[in-house]
């Protein structure tokens, strides 16, 4: 799967912080597996619509 996040917006919200380079690469995974998760709990629900309470 592509890239979900962006790591310049990553870089602004931790600016207090150093980022490690693979940071970005686990929450891209932690990423993907919300949205498969929700994209699970909307099927299960009988909607094609994630919304957010599939969260």
């Amino acid at each position: 799967m592509s890239d979900l996040i962006v790591k310049s917006a990553v870089k602004e919200a931790l600016s207090e912080q150093n980022v490690a380079a693979d940071f970005y690469e686990g929450l891209n995974e932690e990423v993907s597996e919300l949205i498969e998760d929700a994209a699970q709990r909307a099927e299960a629900n009988d909607r094609k619509t994630v919304q957010p309470r599939d969260l």
